[in-house]
C-alpha cells in the first residue's frame, strides 16, 4: 500500500466543512476591506525567493523544495505568498493602476521542516498584501482585517503582539551593538543562534529556546536605535489601533523570519498551540518591490496558517453554519423512480439533498439518514406515490408532514426554514 508523505495531510470530508467556513469568512472580510483575490503559481524561479526572503534566512537555507526544470532552470515550490504576489505586481505593471492594489490569496505553501502541530510540509495560508500606501492607516487596516477575521471565527485566547523594526538604517546602526553582546554570551546560545550571530542576528531575539531567551533578556534593544521618523510612524500605528479599539501588546523580541520587513511587524498568537503559537503574522515591507526590480512601492501584509486556525476553531462555529440536509428515502418500484426525480427537483431548487441507492427498505434508509446527520427525511414508497404525496420527517423532533408530490420543492421550503 502506498501511503501519503510525512507532513503532507489529506483533508477528509469530515474536515472540509471547517476549512470551507474559514475560507468563506476570509473572503467575506477581505471583500469588506476592499481586497481582491489574486491567484499566483505554486512554483517560481528560485531566485525570486532567494532575493526576496533573504539568502541567510532559515527558509532559503534549509526549508525550500527546489528542483531543476528540463532546461536547467532552478525552480522552487513557493514557501510563502508575498514574493509571488509582488512578482505578479511588477510583471503586470500594476503600479500604473491609479488605485491602491490590495490583494488576498489562498493556497498551499511548501517548506521542508520537521512536522509538528499545525505546521506541515505542505501547509495552507490565507494572505493579504496592500501595495502603494506609505501611511500608518494602511498598517492598521491590514491588522484590523486579520483581527476581525480571527475574532469572527470565535477563536479564543488570541493576543496581538506588535513591534517596530525601524528603517534599514536603524537596524544597521543597531546590528553591531547586538552582535557584540551576542559574541560575549555565545556559549549560552543554542547552535542555531550561534550560527545566526553574523548571518541574521536579529533572529536570535525571536528564538523560542528558553536558554536563548534568558540570555538575550539583557541584550541591547532595537528601540534605543530607532530614528525619530520610525518612532513617529509607529506611534501613529498604535494610535490607529486605539481608535478602532483593537487590543495589542508590545513585544520588543518580535522580529519575524524574513529579511524584507521594516517598521511595523505584528503577530497574532494563541495560548493553546504550544511553543509554536503563532496563528498569523505580517508587517510592512517597503523595500521589497524595489529589491525585485520594481518601482519603489510601500507595502504591508500578513499571512495566516489555515491548519492552525482549523485546530482552534470551536465546534459551535460549525454548528451555526450547518446546512439543512434532506435525505430522500425512496423504496419500492414506483417509490424509487419518484424518489430519484424528487431528489433532483430538490437539488435544482437550491436544497441540499442526499440518498443511499444501496438501501431498499425504509428502516435501512432511516439508519443512513441518522448516520449522515440529516435534519429531515423525505419518505417515498409505492403507497405515497399512489396518493401523490410524500412524508417529510423531522429527524430531531420526529414530527411528520404530508406534502404534495406535484409541488414538493415549494411545499418543503417553509418547513426547512422553520427548523
Amino acid at each position: 500500500m502506498i501511503k501519503g508523505i510525512k507532513g503532507v495531510k489529506d483533508l477528509l470530508p469530515e474536515e472540509t466543512p471547517r476549512w470551507r467556513l474559514i475560507e468563506e469568512t476570509a473572503r467575506r472580510w477581505g471583500g469588506r476591506y476592499g481586497f481582491q483575490e489574486i491567484r499566483i503559481p505554486i512554483f517560481e524561479v528560485t531566485t525570486l525567493f532567494a532575493r526576496s526572503i533573504g539568502a541567510s534566512t532559515d527558509i532559503v537555507e534549509k526549508e525550500m523544495y527546489t528542483f531543476q526544470d528540463r532546461d536547467g532552470t532552478s525552480l522552487t515550490l513557493r514557501p510563502e505568498g508575498t514574493a509571488g504576489t509582488v512578482r505578479a505586481y511588477i510583471e503586470h505593471n500594476r503600479a500604473a493602476v491609479p488605485v491602491p492594489q490590495k490583494y488576498f490569496y489562498f493556497g498551499p505553501m511548501f517548506r521542508h521542516e520537521r512536522p509538528q502541530a499545525g505546521r506541515l510540509r505542505q501547509f495552507h495560508q490565507f494572505g493579504v498584501e496592500s501595495l502603494g500606501m506609505a501611511d500608518p492607516r494602511a498598517d492598521v487596516e491590514v491588522i484590523a482585517l486579520l483581527w476581525r477575521f480571527l475574532s469572527d471565527l470565535g477563536l479564543q485566547g488570541l493576543t496581538l503582539e506588535i513591534n517596530n523594526l525601524g528603517y534599514t538604517a536603524d537596524r544597521e546602526s543597531y546590528r553591531p551593538h547586538l552582535v557584540t553582546y551576542l559574541r560575549q554570551h555565545e556559549s549560552g546560545l543554542c547552535a542555531n543562534c550561534r550560527r545566526r550571530i553574523e548571518a541574521n542576528p536579529l533572529r536570535v531575539l525571536d528564538c523560542k529556546v528558553s536558554e536563548c531567551r534568558a540570555m538575550t533578556e539583557t541584550a541591547p534593544r532595537l528601540a534605543d536605535s530607532l530614528s525619530e521618523a520610525a518612532r513617529s510612524y509607529f506611534t501613529r500605528v498604535l494610535h490607529g489601533l486605539d481608535v478602532i479599539r483593537i487590543p495589542y501588546s508590545l513585544n520588543h523580541r518580535l522580529v519575524r523570519g524574513l529579511d524584507y520587513y521594516n517598521l511595523t511587524t505584528f503577530e497574532v498568537t494563541a495560548t493553546n498551540l504550544g511553543a509554536q503559537n503563532a496563528v498569523g503574522a505580517g508587517g510592512r515591507y517597503d523595500g521589497l518591490i524595489e529589491t525585485l526590480s520594481g518601482p519603489p512601492t510601500p507595502a504591508v501584509g500578513f499571512a495566516v496558517g489555515l491548519e492552525r486556525i482549523a485546530m482552534l476553531l470551536p465546534e459551535s462555529a460549525l454548528l451555526t453554519t450547518a446546512n439543512v440536509v434532506v435525505y430522500v428515502a425512496a423504496f419500492g418500484d414506483q417509490g424509487s423512480v419518484a424518489g430519484f426525480s424528487a431528489l433532483e427537483d430538490l437539488r435544482t431548487s437550491g436544497i441540499q439533498a442526499v440518498s443511499d441507492f444501496r438501501s431498499s427498505t425504509l428502516k435501512a434508509h432511516l439508519r443512513q439518514a441518522d448516520r449522515l446527520a440529516c435534519g429531515f427525511t423525505l419518505i417515498l414508497g409505492d403507497d405515497e406515490v399512489e396518493k401523490d404525496t410524500a412524508i417529510l420527517r423531522n429527524m430531531v423532533t420526529k414530527s411528520q408532514y404530508d406534502l404534495p408530490l406535484s409541488s414538493l420543492p415549494v411545499a418543503i421550503q417553509p418547513l426547512l426554514r422553520s427548523s
